[in-house]
């Protein structure tokens, strides 16, 4: 499955005001993994940014100046998510400035050019009702490293929002085969399965376990005390040869 996960920067919060989008950020995943195939655009949205949407990306009219309009990256853009299924933080906002921006140029609205699209902050607050679910709240919730993000970044959130997103969605496949049914084969002999490969065990180090310490602090802090990954039972001592 082909997944990509989108983030917008625009000149303000609505769209029918006249604010346009700045920047494009887009991850590319392939069977939940990511693949490094991503796409970030700036573009000249052709008018100032609202005081408040400056100070929250930080993009001036004189960076964004010499940038490519909307009209000018519309074909790449709309190429690299085509039939994807697109994951978006709070979809409702940048969808709508997404068809706006289409709807300039006589195209159809988003939705007609990909597969679905999926709001992972309603995907978020139906799995943590009653709490903070902005993306900041998620990444601390999941002990995902923000630190780095002083201003918000097309590309930046949406790096950030496919980790939120795996961490959302992470669940754990039966280890075991239901064949269903009667398990005899067509002459009614019961079915041979197959030896199971050897399992194969590669220690974690290094990173990975800085990044396993720090998911379990962030469990730790959800359950306000010691997750049941951290408790080790006790095994029992041997008893003494007689």
């Amino acid at each position: 499955m082909r997944q990509i996960i989108l983030d917008t920067e625009t000149t303000g919060l609505s769209p029918r005001a006249g604010n346009r989008i700045l920047e494009i950020g887009c991850v590319e995943m392939l069977n939940r993994q990511l693949t490094g195939n991503n796409l970030h655009m700036y573009i000249n949205p052709e008018r100032d940014s609202e005081e408040g949407a400056l100070n929250v990306h930080g993009l001036t009219t004189e960076f964004l100046s010499d940038k490519p309009k909307f009209a000018e990256i519309s074909a790449e853009f709309l190429d690299y998510v085509r039939g994807a299924q697109i994951i978006i933080h709070n979809a409702p906002f940048d969808v709508g400035f997404l068809d706006a921006e289409l709807d300039r140029l006589g195209l159809p609205p988003f939705v007609e050019h990909v597969d679905e699209v999926i709001d992972s902050l309603q995907m978020a607050k139906e799995i943590h009702p009653g709490r903070r679910n902005s993306l900041d709240a998620l990444c601390d919730r999941y002990g995902i490293s923000n630190a780095h993000r002083t201003l918000h970044g097309g590309l930046l959130d949406a790096v950030l929002l496919a980790e939120v997103y795996l961490a959302l969605t992470r669940g754990q496949n039966s280890l075991t085969m239901d064949l269903g049914g009667d398990q005899d084969g067509d002459d009614g002999q019961p079915l041979e399965l197959a030896p199971l490969a050897p399992v194969i065990v590669l220690a974690a180090e290094g990173n990975d376990l800085v990044e396993h310490e720090a998911l379990l602090d962030g469990l730790d802090k959800d359950a306000k005390g010691t997750c049941l990954w951290r408790v080790v039972p006790v095994e029992e001592a041997p008893a003494p040869a007689a």
